[in-house]
């Protein structure tokens, strides 16, 4: 079993631990102190064409140190829990803050925002898990792929990962809070040949929960198939048409969208949209919401890694910014509050507008549904957006031919607000829940 052992002795012994360095740092003279503290155990299976590539088991821990000497920082980690070690740390994170800079936006977050209710959020689910099971649950994701389809030719592998974390996060505010969280996944990847044409894809899935994984059979079965629909792909000429954004892809708009809002794209003034709360982003349907509390989602948390409470709110609301994603630092360059965003956004949940994925086909017409992306070609300052594009080009609603070497552009700003319409069929999958997308139009540049 991939299990912390004796998880609930390990975090009393993190609490006793933390206690001490935060007292250690005060005596030292530091005016505050906070540390992260982790401890974790997993086991990574890969295979590929029947035989085992890599079995790995691997723990870790590790302690990051941060003292304040009034607006000076340090910082300082170790992976050894030793007194000796500790006492080291300690002395280094010091002795780097005794160097520094001031900088009047150091500090820990406010006292009062440091969280005081622990909701139950059921993250830390053990998966029975050892050697053997996981070899045959990848093996068999893999052989069902290979056997799915004779022109499966070659395989990429398949993996099955299994981890069980504890965290203890505490500061001189006299604030502590412990996490304990797990996290599994199964993934499968092959390659499909006919004739000259030769095309991979993938599949995967991931959860908190081993029980709520999909199958092997099914991972393989998904992997197979969505690597013989491409085969045979082609170019098209450039044109301007409107494109249809998977889920898997969907998100990454989304993220896009809390890059740009981030604290330090703000206060960096790096941003496409700079100043943007209470501007009209979105058409006026679009509603985006996080939600740090729901339960055994895969970014779920009560805290932040300041300590400051979480809380449901939106991000987007009728197409207009509500706020931006802040920890301490960005909030006070900003002359704003934290938002319990130190650890980056939890769970954001875009609304649907009640459509199926057969009607946004049929809604679109005539265009690209984008499966796959290539290269990182997004500018976040400008908001420029151009890249490599995999996928399926659509006549009347429906799919006639799969597409490769074309590239997709536009500007985020015109794309946000050319948001005609966003799917049902929601991958729940990641931090950014959403379902497709789709845009009124890009420019698709090929042959």
């Amino acid at each position: 079993m991939i299990e912390l052992e004796n998880r609930f002795d390990v975090a009393t012994e993190f609490q006793a631990m933390a206690e001490r360095v935060l007292n250690a740092a005060k005596a030292k003279g530091a005016t505050a102190a906070e540390l992260e503290i982790d401890k974790g155990t997993g086991l990574s299976v890969e295979v590929r064409m029947g035989q085992v590539d890599k079995l790995q088991y691997h723990r870790d821990q590790g302690i990051n140190l941060t003292v304040y000497f009034g607006h000076r920082k340090g910082f300082a980690s170790t992976a050894d829990f030793s007194p000796q070690a500790l006492e080291d740390t300690l002395e280094a994170a010091c002795r780097i803050a005794r160097y520094t800079s001031e900088d009047d936006f150091n500090g820990l977050a406010e006292p009062e925002q440091m969280a005081s209710v622990f909701p139950k959020l059921d993250l830390y689910h053990p998966w029975e898990l050892d050697a053997p099971l996981a070899i045959e649950t990848a093996l068999q994701a893999e052989a069902v792929a290979r056997e799915h389809d004779k022109r499966i030719t070659n395989s990429e592998g398949a993996g099955v990962d299994s981890y069980a974390g504890l965290s203890l996060y505490a500061n001189s505010h006299h604030f502590m809070g412990i996490n304990h969280a797990t996290r599994h996944s199964l993934s499968c990847a092959v390659v499909a040949q006919d004739g000259d044409s030769m095309q991979r894809d993938y599949w995967y899935s991931v959860s908190r929960v081993p029980g709520h994984l999909e199958s092997a059979d099914t991972v393989g079965a998904e992997a197979a198939q969505r690597a013989v629909r491409r085969l045979h792909a082609r170019s098209l000429s450039t044109r301007e048409a409107p494109v249809l954004f998977v889920p898997q892809l969907a998100r990454g708009l989304i993220g896009n969208l809390a890059g740009a809002i981030s604290g330090g794209s703000q206060y960096r003034k790096a941003s496409f949209l700079l100043d943007s709360i209470g501007q009209q982003v979105f058409p006026d349907f679009v509603q985006l919401r996080e939600d740090p509390l729901i339960p055994q989602a895969l970014a779920s948390r009560s805290y932040d890694a300041e300590g400051v409470a979480t809380q449901q709110r939106d991000i987007v609301k009728d197409g207009i910014i509500q706020g931006y994603f802040l920890g301490s630092y960005s909030a006070r360059k900003l002359g704003m509050t934290s938002t319990g965003n130190a650890s980056g956004t939890s769970n954001l949940l875009l609304a649907d507008t009640g459509v199926t994925f057969i009607d946004l086909l049929q809604q679109m017409g005539t265009g690209l549904m984008v499966t796959e992306l290539i290269g990182s070609g997004v500018n976040g300052i400008t908001g420029d957006y151009s890249r490599g594009a995999v996928g399926y080009w659509v006549e009347n609603g429906m799919i006639v031919h799969p597409v490769e070497e074309v590239t997709i552009a536009g500007n985020l700003k015109d794309m946000f607000k050319g948001i005609v319409a966003i799917g049902d069929d929601v991958d729940e999958r990641g931090s950014i829940r959403t379902g497709s997308i789709l845009i009124d139009k890009m420019t698709i540049a090929g042959q």
